[in-house]
């Protein structure tokens, strides 16, 4: 799995703080079960159809050397969802959802999608980080929502869809094929 160089230099510059510290360095995964509850989860990689971590289920959507990183900051009533993704297509829509399992060799491995109020399909309730890439197949989405995940229910996996979500209707929070997965720790 080949991760984004200027994820790798945040992540060797955090390292090489972390060593000089007097403690352990922090988890990737943080989750307190204070009232305050924070849950830190962080997940980069380059989509392959060998890597269970970050897969390519589709490669005329999802080229060889696209990658995404997903970061989600949740606690105090609040969670921030930030993707970046590089080397899909350019100029297109695609839709993205966090998923309630981990990657897995079929398409369908991850699972629904990661639901706040089980059985509602919106926005509210679910994470869609839909995005446009630009002409270098470069993009990036953000999602704000106003709650708080829960150390017994995180989600597993961001899955990338090959189309943007249906925001109403019948077919609403649907978003066509899943084309790549990423799976969070």
């Amino acid at each position: 799995m080949r991760v984004p160089a200027s994820l790798l230099a945040l992540m060797t510059a955090t390292a090489a703080l972390a060593g000089a510290c007097a403690g352990p360095p922090a988890p990737v995964q943080n989750a307190k079960t204070a009232q305050d509850e924070t849950v830190n989860l962080n997940s980069a990689g380059e989509f392959s159809a060998d890597d269970p971590g970050a897969v390519a289920y589709d490669r005329k959507l999802a080229p060889e050397g696209a990658q995404a990183s997903v970061t989600i900051e949740s606690g105090g009533g609040q969670t921030r969802t930030s993707l970046v993704v590089e080397g899909l297509l350019p100029d297109r829509r695609y839709g993205a959802h966090l998923h309630v399992k981990p990657c897995g060799g079929k398409p369908e491995d991850s699972g629904s999608h990661y639901q706040h109020h089980p059985g509602r399909i919106d926005a509210v309730s679910e994470v869609w980080l839909d995005f446009t890439t630009d002409a270098e197949g470069a993009g990036r989405s953000s999602a704000r929502n106003d709650w708080s995940l829960e150390r017994a229910k995180l989600p597993g996996a961001l899955v990338i869809h090959a189309q943007p979500t249906i925001t109403s209707g019948a077919e609403a929070g649907q978003a066509g094929a899943r084309i790549a997965c990423l799976t969070l720790p």
